[in-house]
């Protein structure tokens, strides 16, 4: 008896530490700018600053990218400035401009900011849909009637701007029910539906000198699916007490 449990110990702990991928670097020369900005690759190729102020602009993998998790660091790397950065999830080349675009929009702004013509840009972290072009009228402000309708505001960074020259880490999960976005190890994001896939993606609007660095990525196996792993951990230590129990007996 005491092998049959220590056999089955030995099986639960192995398909534990499956669920515990090993995250690859992420070679960014392959990667595709797009719209009003300027990506310059660091060394290493795991590492890309954008250094222009302009309108928005992404730099993307190119490939399908549900399944998967995205992780690095992200700094704004300048005090002239106030205005977005973040990502794109379920992209796919020329979405910038394209009136039938369906993807995710994770962007954070310094701060509260009202521009005569384009409308209200609020402070904070927030997921939208994008369903048209993506230009200075509807990014800024969200608006649903223009193709950017908002989903959720960040838990904690919702009305909560990014710092000058903070580095903050990231983890973004994409599948096709359920995208979360984590900064600094805390979940921020958590939304359900039904979403289309496509690639990943850095985004600024108007915010000059971002860097994104130490980009790598992972299997989300199975899917953003936590329980599985924390029902192992909860088999393991039932396995243990078990065993113990029978040691102790003999």
């Amino acid at each position: 008896m005491k092998k049959a449990l220590l056999c089955t110990l030995l099986t639960a702990t192995a398909t534990l530490t499956a669920f515990n991928g090993h995250a690859a670097t992420i070679d960014l020369s392959s990667w595709t700018q797009e719209g009003d900005g300027n990506w310059i690759l660091q060394s290493g190729n795991d590492t890309v600053l954008q250094t222009v102020n302009g309108q928005p602009t992404v730099f993307h993998s190119g490939t399908n990218s549900q399944g998967q998790s995205l992780s690095g660091e992200i700094t704004v790397t300048t005090t002239s400035d106030d205005d977005f950065i973040g990502f794109v999830l379920g992209y796919n080349a020329g979405d910038l401009t394209n009136e039938d675009a369906d993807y995710l929009l994770i962007d954070w702004k310094q701060g509260n900011q009202n521009v005569g013509g384009w409308g209200f840009g609020a402070e904070g972290l927030a997921i939208s849909r994008v369903t048209d072009e993506l230009y200075n009228l509807n990014a800024w402000d969200h608006e649903t009637a223009l193709g950017v309708e908002e989903l959720q505001r960040a838990t904690n960074l919702g009305s909560t701007g990014w710092d000058d020259n903070t580095t903050y880490s990231f983890d973004l999960i994409f599948t096709s029910s359920l995208v979360q976005v984590f900064v600094d190890d805390v979940l921020e994001i958590s939304v359900t539906g039904s979403f289309s896939d496509g690639a990943f993606g850095f985004y600024n609007f108007s915010q000059p000198n971002v860097l994104y660095a130490g980009i790598t990525s992972d299997v989300v196996d199975p899917p953003a699916n936590v329980s599985a792993p924390a029902t192992l951990g909860i088999t393991l230590l039932g396995l243990f007490g078990l065993l113990a129990r029978r040691i102790s007996k003999h």
